[in-house]
């Protein structure tokens, strides 16, 4: 079933608003799902953990509910591997140092020029602390992919750890992250995964990549600002967690740190919830092949949910590259081959001729279009490329609620603004 973009537009409010939102890869609007059950925890059970009281016990049942309801999303074997938090950067720079007092002096770790810098500083400095060495992958500028070679060199260093990410946040790179979690854990590294930037785009299932931590943020997904850390049981178990007295000693309690915020919480699992709607309303064609894979129950309709994005962003994906590549003195960044588009996700980074990046996203502001300009926190790609000290780049990133129409009006607007 083709996807019907008024009914799934009519889930988001703010589209309501005349702009057209293709500032999504630094965040995603919210569905309206999402958006009720914040209101609904604030009014109906707004209290805090562990009380004897009715509302704390509504609210303690919600964010198990949320827990339950990530598992499914990630494909974890239990509720106890889910730990929520403030967003993905604090959540590493916290787990960073329970991870890293594992390590000893001369020990190494992994990072790439790839990544955000919230998969990279967190690791540096945790390093730097215990004395150890970090070890950098590059990645091919001709095409945004990452360097394998440069990665297989790194783990014949035996590193203790491994951060990559799912996809780029600043070219769009779809990393193979199977194989190389594979590779480094024949390496004898742990693997941590940044999946901020796939997480709106494709299925994630942790147990079918072996990863040992990935994590997400539900304000790339269609939730509020929120991040979500998946970890192997067993590691979150044997980590010595930095919390204070009297908080849980098992996870993921004894990780979630302080009162956490609860109405977001709820809005993640709304978030969920319409991800869920998207698998039953338009994903019955791809029930059968999910089931074989062993999926059942609300991460059956999570699946079908992701599997629905991933299809017709396909047609975006296509889109944005043609219509990019059409302007004149344009320079796209990162993979640009059409016959490669399952490599990457809808975003894409570019210059517009001598223009500043800045000033071409001022224009385009101008012309009800939203987008990013600059690093994105992706400051090695910008360095590594050159572009760091003149404004690095033009970033935009298509999501399921966006329209061929509005790629069109993209193009038809960077036309206008070439000829200026």
């Amino acid at each position: 079933m083709s996807l019907d973009l008024s009914l799934v537009r009519s889930h988001f409010p703010s589209l309501q608003r005349p702009l057209i939102f293709l500032d999504n890869p630094g965040g995603t609007q919210i569905a309206d799902t999402a958006l009720q059950r914040i209101q609904q925890y604030l009014l109906q059970c707004n209290a805090n953990h562990g009380g004897a009281f009715p509302t704390s016990m509504e609210s303690d049942a919600i964010l198990e509910e949320a827990h339950q309801a990530m598992a499914d999303f990630y494909s974890a074997a239990s509720a106890q591997e889910i730990v929520f938090g403030p967003n993905m950067t604090s959540l590493t720079l916290h787990i960073s140092r329970s991870i890293a007092r594992t390590w000893k002096p001369g020990d190494c770790i992994v990072v790439t020029r790839l990544d955000h810098d919230a998969n990279v500083t967190p690791w540096v400095l945790a390093a730097k602390d215990r004395g150890c060495r970090v070890l950098w992958v590059d990645f091919h500028p001709e095409d945004g992919t990452l360097d394998l070679d440069s990665y297989r060199a790194a783990l014949e260093h035996s590193p203790r750890l491994v951060a990559i990410g799912y996809a780029s946040n600043a070219l769009g790179t779809i990393n193979p992250v199977r194989k190389l979690i594979r590779w480094a854990h024949e390496a004898g590294a742990w693997v941590y995964v940044d999946a901020v930037q796939y997480a709106p785009h494709g299925l994630i299932d942790v147990q079918d990549l072996d990863c040992d931590f990935l994590v997400a943020s539900s304000y790339k997904f269609f939730g509020p600002h929120q991040g979500i850390l998946y970890g192997k049981y067993e590691l979150l178990d044997r980590l010595f967690p930095y919390k204070v007295r009297p908080a849980p000693s098992e996870p993921p309690g004894k990780f979630e740190t302080g009162t956490q915020n609860h109405e977001a919480i709820a809005g993640v699992l709304g978030a969920l919830e319409y991800l869920i709607w998207l698998g039953r309303e338009f994903g019955a064609e791809r029930e059968e092949d999910l089931r074989d894979r062993g999926y059942q129950g609300r991460a059956l309709e999570l699946k079908k949910g992701m599997q629905v994005i991933r299809g017709y962003e396909y047609e975006l994906g296509r889109a944005l590259l043609e219509s990019l590549q059409e302007i004149p003195g344009l320079r796209l960044y990162g993979l640009t081959d059409p016959l490669r588009l399952e490599e990457r996700v809808p975003t894409f980074a570019f210059r517009l001729g001598d223009l500043h990046p800045r000033y071409v996203a001022e224009q385009l502001a101008a012309r009800g279009i939203a987008v990013w300009d600059g690093n994105y926190y992706a400051i090695n790609v910008t360095e590594r490329l050159g572009l760091e000290d003149s404004g690095g780049m033009v970033r935009v990133g298509a999501v399921h609620y966006n329209t061929l129409e509005e790629i069109d009006r993209l193009r038809d607007a960077l036309l206008e603004i070439r000829a200026l």
